[in-house]
């Protein structure tokens, strides 16, 4: 049984890689205030989970916070330990899956292929990660869809920003996990409240043309 992704205003991940611990504060607090509400930090970052208890410390409740990258079980309990509910994996581990719905985690593991998406489907991930989303396109995605639980929430990771939303909300794709786009290593916290600023009424824009 998968732990469903919660419903949001904007489905939006915030992907840190890159961010040190004694920067997340500020920079978590940045995110919340423009409109975020998901915020991933991978595991390859320098000391993830000392950033992932502060920012979980500095999040409310209905702001989920995270890891990404995460490749082990060990992991998966690692960031259980940190307070946080979100996984992020760039495959399918069944394991891995497993681990995460024990600690009631809101899992979206990478996929690219239909295989993929089905293996993750049938492991009970909370929603499919389609990365790098800029090879398949949204008419890629689209047409994996058509073989998957329609209830299944899909995302878009990988060359989406605010330039190109409008394309994928236009094939019916509005969950998106945006990195360099919105933040990279040394940007501050005022550098980062811009791109979300930007970010969020590129996001808006689309989805009210969409309908």
């Amino acid at each position: 049984m998968s732990i469903p992704f919660p419903p949001m205003q904007r489905p939006l991940v915030a992907i840190l890689r890159g961010v040190k611990p004694d920067e997340a504060a500020g920079i978590v607090s940045a995110l919340i205030e423009a409109g975020m509400t998901a915020i991933e930090i991978p595991l390859n970052s320098p000391d993830p989970f000392r950033s992932i208890e502060i920012a979980v410390k500095r999040a409310p409740a209905d702001v989920l916070i995270g890891a990404g990258t995460v490749l082990s079980a060990a992991e998966v309990d690692r960031l259980h330990d940190a307070g946080g509910k979100l996984l992020v994996s760039p495959n399918v581990d069944v394991e891995v899956l497993s681990r995460a719905r024990d600690h009631a985690m809101i899992t979206l593991p990478g996929v690219f292929s239909p295989t993929e998406a089905l293996l993750a489907a049938r492991a009970g991930a909370s929603g499919l990660k389609f990365f790098p989303a800029s090879v398949l396109g949204p008419a890629g995605i689209t047409a994996i869809r058509a073989v998957l639980p329609p209830d299944l929430m899909v995302a878009a990771v990988g060359g989406v920003s605010d330039a190109n939303f409008a394309d994928y909300v236009k094939a019916g794709i509005r969950a998106f996990g945006l990195g360099s786009s919105l933040y990279k290593p040394g940007m501050t916290a005022a550098d980062i409240a811009v791109r979300a600023k930007v970010t969020i009424e590129a996001y808006d824009k689309a989805v009210q043309a969409a309908g």
